[in-house]
């Protein structure tokens, strides 16, 4: 689904920021990026989204070889940022998910309503997005991404500043996700709530990949490029499901 190769990237007057990017997610898989802030998960998403291009290297999405990627991998990715105020465009929760429709749909209002009774934001419809809480806000940004349908969905932090009732909530998003068979790509600094639901985890240090692999053929390695394994990881080598 979604591949990889000697992907290299810097920002304007700066260092490396990735350097020798080289993996594959097959269709469906949640893959987590792991690593200590400042490793380059932020970025490598905004690159597979098409928001940045790459210095060096490639990104492919179901094989497409085309020339103009990047508007391919706008076309194809989803992306939920980690600050839900820089992603909310609209006025209220019914304006910010009609942004996501077709302009030239007769139906889009109700698909929009229908998307929002999914998330159970629709008793909000109305409501000025100023006034909504943090996880309201979270969930706002998430439906405004999955009512475009994308093929990849990528989310950077997802659970961050949630509380233990939006934390569950954004979860039981991602499984049925996963039952749909949506491939997810998460960003996170914390495994503890995600360790579990990962078919596959990426440990990002200083720009490169160090780790790759089944969560239970990496968790003991990862200590040592500052990241903590999750309390859900047993001397059995099991995780332990989150709740």
């Amino acid at each position: 689904m979604i591949k990889i190769k000697d992907l290299s990237f810097a920002y304007p007057g700066g260092g490396p920021v990735l350097e020798s990017i080289t993996l594959a997610v097959k269709k469906g898989a949640l893959l987590c990026l792991a690593g200590v802030n400042g490793s380059g998960k932020s970025s490598l998403l905004l690159l597979l989204a098409g928001l940045l291009s790459p210095d060096k290297g490639s990104i492919q999405v179901n094989a497409d070889k085309s020339p103009g990627r990047e508007k391919t991998l706008r076309q194809t990715c989803g992306l939920l940022l980690q600050d839900a105020d820089l992603q909310i465009l609209g006025a209220t929760v019914e304006e910010d998910l009609l942004l996501g429709t077709d302009p030239k749909d007769k139906n889009a209002r109700e698909k929009a309503l229908d998307v929002a009774r999914n998330f159970k934001l629709d008793t909000l419809f109305a409501r000025p997005v100023q006034t909504l809480s943090w996880g309201q806000k979270k969930k706002l940004c998430l439906a405004a991404t999955l009512i475009q349908a994308p093929k990849v969905l990528l989310l950077d932090e997802p659970l961050s500043g949630l509380d233990y009732p939006g934390i569950l909530e954004m979860r039981s998003i991602l499984v049925k996700n996963q039952t749909q068979g949506l491939t997810q790509v998460i960003a996170a600094h914390d495994l503890e709530p995600v360790a579990d639901l990962a078919d596959f985890l990426a440990v990002l240090h200083k720009g490169k990949i160090r780790l790759f692999g089944p969560p239970k053929e990496v968790l003991d390695k990862i200590k040592k490029f500052g990241v903590r394994p999750p309390c859900s990881w047993n001397k059995d080598k099991e995780i332990t499901p989150w709740e």
